[in-house]
């Protein structure tokens, strides 16, 4: 059987980065833009935003030839949109989970630090709350420097949901990317691929899918 005959007749080429138009190529978030029917763009408004930003940072993240294996992920972050503050709580404590375990000493302890907090926060959230218990304990099972500077930092701090959402979450997430992006590890993609693709399918549970329109046909968008 040909290689032509075997692969789907039109598939998105991924790049790295922030494009103008379709002709310059596609992120992982411009494409969802293009499925949801949506203004081109590489903040749509079919996604949750801290989801969507993951999805940029490990799009990213990744080289060339690792990329392509994020295309199947596409279709399913539309419609994936919601505002419980326990989504920005998932998506923030799996990302910090991932990355504590092997992220470089210098990123460990601010990492710890967003896993704390969440945990405080999700202590009053019954629907999260065991999740994220689970992920931060084994998360600080395998760094417990990095915890217990945490608790010394942390002490019994809180912060607000608000500042969570706008702050501390965001800048949680972009420190796990980052931390699993430069890890000495030899399977660095595999960890930052395995993140996307478990916390897409973890937010698909927790929210109701917003069906999206048919996309707009664009020249330029897809190549074969």
């Amino acid at each position: 059987m040909s290689r032509e005959t075997t692969l789907p007749e039109l598939v998105p080429v991924l790049s790295a980065g922030r494009h103008r138009n379709p002709r310059k190529g596609a992120c992982f978030m411009e494409m969802a833009s293009f499925l949801a029917g949506e203004r081109w763009s590489d903040h749509p408004a079919c996604t949750h935003p801290l989801l969507a930003a993951l999805a940029r940072m490990v799009n990213d993240s990744l080289g060339d030839e690792d990329r392509p294996r994020l295309v199947t992920l596409i279709p399913d972050v539309v419609g994936l949109i919601g505002t419980d503050l326990d989504l920005d709580l998932v998506i923030a404590t799996r990302a910090a989970a991932a990355a504590l375990p092997v992220a470089p000493s210098s990123r460990q302890n601010v990492l710890a630090v967003g896993l704390l907090t969440a945990q405080r926060l999700a202590a009053t959230r019954p629907a999260v709350r065991g999740d994220v218990d689970a992920w931060c304990e084994a998360a600080f099972a395998s760094a417990p420097d990095a915890h217990a500077w945490a608790v010394r930092y942390a002490r019994v701090a809180l912060v607000s949901e608000r500042t969570y959402r706008r702050q501390t979450a965001p800048h949680t997430v972009a420190y796990a990317v980052e931390g699993l992006a430069t890890a000495c590890v030899d399977d660095v993609a595999d960890r930052l691929v395995r993140l996307l693709t478990d916390t897409v399918a973890d937010i698909g549970t927790r929210v109701e899918r917003t069906p999206a329109p048919a996309p707009v046909e664009r020249p330029g968008v897809l190549a074969r």
